[in-house]
């Protein structure tokens, strides 16, 4: 970011450090020699490929201009980001905290705009001027001092940076609009359509894919017919359909063209505003297959993560490829209980989708891990605050049934101590527990393990 002094030309020698040929230099007591320039040049982020020479040519415009009236340049700062908004340019920010310390008090820029396209970054610099912390500015053409005059000139070209902006995005938007009107959506085309690269702005079309457009009929087709999502994704890999850059198709993509409605000769735009709009390009698909297709899809609506607990989720890792164990909740209706409610736990196949790892109903699952907490100590227990409570009522439970002989805790029975909390105590109780087995806890082929 922070560059060297400008080294010019012997044509202004009093340019260079204060001393040639080894004897000082006595410069004149001119303003330009009490001035400590920063070149600032910037361009917008935002169009990095048509400004890529935009920073280079300032500089050296800028150069030029303050070797030919013999300016002091003390430091070059550069940067790639928008003005628009206040107070997000780093470089900027901190050339203005610098001029505030006294390390700068004059500023090069090829114009106004480069400085400010908002009011928050153009009242910093007004403040530094009138500080008298900012003694001048330069542009290409411009000097700006602490007069009313030069400041208020400021202000106008600063400002009309800024209604340029705001007016070109009203522009844009207008033009986009017009384009949606005309038939067309303003972007890239989805896979099964080429855009027009040829013909002439505001006359370019857009054609069918003849490689891809019968793919996506058929996969929509298939659809229609009862295929879900998943098997559209692994037929996709089976006939290489690949995107435009030569890789498959993900199953996010997949799902993604099957529920795009620009395939039927429609579009919205922008996405989620509600206006619709009828292209002007040949459809692969009629709208009566799209809608069967968006109706083949529908999926009941599911709760949101984290609404449903479980009490062993978070506590098992799959044994077969490492992802998380999650669980389910099913309801059965019976003659005689009613409606019963059972719970599976499975492998969320984050890691691998096709494990083939078999659920488990909680309570198999809680009989294993009463036979897995035999081996753990009662000192174990009493370590945990959530359980000590309970090892005493378990244990009181004990002496007053079974005498005073395990009244001192040393010989309570840990199986049955196991199978009380897992199947009466709360689920903090029940986590606390399991948690005494301090080890990685595996479920595979219904069994649970602390070893793979």
């Amino acid at each position: 970011m922070d560059q060297p002094p400008i080294q010019f030309t012997n044509t202004a020698p009093h340019l260079l450090p204060e001393e040639q040929n080894g004897k000082p230099i006595q410069l004149p007591e001119s303003k330009a020699a009490r001035v400590n320039y920063c070149l600032y040049a910037r361009k917008s982020s935002e169009d990095d490929e048509r400004q890529a020479l935009s920073i280079d040519s300032q500089i050296k415009e800028m150069a030029l201009q303050a070797e030919a009236q013999s300016l002091r340049v003390t430091e070059i700062r550069k940067e790639s980001h928008s003005a628009k908004d206040s107070g997000k340019r780093p470089v900027f920010n901190q050339l203005i905290a610098d001029i505030k310390n006294g390390l700068f008090n004059g500023l090069l820029a090829w114009n106004a705009s480069r400085l400010s396209r908002c009011g928050g970054d153009l009242g910093s610099i007004i403040d530094l001027m009138d500080q008298g912390k900012l003694v001048e500015i330069r542009t290409h053409g411009q000097v700006f001092t602490n007069s009313p005059n030069d400041k208020f000139l400021l202000m106008i070209l600063c400002s009309q940076a800024k209604f340029e902006n705001d007016n070109w995005g009203i522009n844009v938007k207008r033009g986009m609009k017009t384009k949606c009107e005309l038939g067309f959506r303003p972007n890239m085309t989805p896979l099964g359509y080429v855009n027009d690269y040829r013909s002439g702005k505001g006359q370019k079309k857009v054609f069918v894919d003849k490689k891809r457009a019968p793919v996506i009929k058929e996969a929509f087709e298939k659809v229609a017919s009862g295929a879900p999502g998943r098997d559209i994704y692994n037929w996709f890999a089976e006939v290489s359909f690949k995107t435009k850059r030569g890789k498959l198709v993900t199953l996010s993509m997949a799902y993604r063209m099957l529920n795009n409605p620009y395939y039927c000769g429609i579009f919205e735009f922008p996405v989620g505003s509600g206006k619709w709009y009828k292209g002007l390009y040949k459809p692969i698909i009629n709208r009566e297959l799209f809608d069967a297709v968006q109706q083949k899809m529908v999926v009941a609506p599911k709760s949101k993560p984290g609404t449903k607990q479980f009490d062993y989720t978070k506590l098992l890792t799959c044994g077969g490829c490492g992802s998380g164990i999650t669980a389910q909740e099913k309801y059965k209706q019976t003659k005689k209980h009613g409606r019963v409610r059972y719970v599976y736990y499975h492998c969320t196949q984050s890691r691998n989708f096709d494990c083939p790892q078999p659920y488990l109903r909680e309570e198999k699952l809680t009989e294993v891990f009463i036979r897995l907490l035999a081996g753990i100590t009662v000192q174990e227990i009493q370590n945990k605050d959530t359980l000590r409570t309970e090892l005493d009522r378990f244990r009181r439970l004990s002496a007053a049934v079974l005498g005073d002989a395990q009244s001192d805790g040393l010989g309570i029975d840990l199986h049955n101590f196991a199978k009380y909390i897992l199947t009466q105590g709360t689920r903090a109780e029940k986590r606390a527990l399991i948690a005494c087995l301090e080890q990685t806890i595996y479920l595979k082929n219904k069994e649970v393990t602390t070893e793979i």
